[in-house]
């Protein structure tokens, strides 16, 4: 059976649990998968670009971001923000005090980026991070994880079917072969990084 759709990953996981009465259970399966996936894939197929003007203490994360990759300034020499925990931030500030001028660390405040020492102007940043994976639903029926890596997502979703359908002697044998599959797509992603073919990456703004 391919599995090119959502709505053929939805069939193929109700047929591999031999069951036809999950039609309401078995997108929530696929969630709890998708939600493990963005955590644990990590392919140059989710890397994106941002630039912005930083002209403030906070940024606002983009609302795909999963997890940044590098954060520089491109004003003049390009330098890179230095990623500090929120303990090393304020003792910098204890030290230097309210002090304004070119962005060096930025840490995670909330949903936002907070950039030491404040910009005393307008800088030009850009970001690279790992975007979430598009969740696939009625309206989105596919995305390139699907497309590329279907074994993925139906073990995944298997991995998640175990437990509610208190089959214990198949969680081992799901999650072993959900396993695979990942590794073999971080693999590929890997191989591909340094293949020499290069990768176009779209330019986008924060938002």
């Amino acid at each position: 059976m391919a599995i090119t759709t959502y709505s053929e990953l939805q069939t193929a996981v109700a047929d591999f649990v031999n069951r036809d009465d999950l039609a309401s259970i078995v997108p929530t399966f696929i969630s709890l998968a998708e939600a493990d996936l963005q955590r644990r894939v990590r392919h140059w197929r989710m890397e994106k670009r941002s630039s912005a003007e930083l002209d403030a203490q906070y940024a606002v994360v983009p609302n795909d971001w999963v997890e940044t990759i590098r954060f520089y300034l491109t004003d003049g020499e390009t330098s890179p923000l230095e990623l500090i925990s929120q303990p090393e931030l304020l003792d910098r500030k204890r030290k230097r005090g309210a002090t304004a001028g070119r962005p060096a660390y930025y840490v995670m405040t909330g949903s936002q980026f907070e950039f030491f020492p404040v910009p005393d102007d307008t800088y030009n940043g850009e970001l690279l991070y790992y975007a979430k994976i598009p969740a696939l639903s009625v309206s989105n029926t596919s995305n390139w994880l699907l497309a590329d890596s279907p074994d993925a997502y139906l073990y995944g979703a298997l991995v998640h079917s175990a437990p509610y359908l208190k089959d214990d002697a198949r969680i081992q044998v799901w999650a072993a072969l959900y396993q695979s599959a990942i590794d073999n797509l971080n693999g590929a992603s890997d191989r591909a990084r340094h293949s020499g073919t290069g990768l176009r990456m779209k330019v986008r703004g924060l938002s």
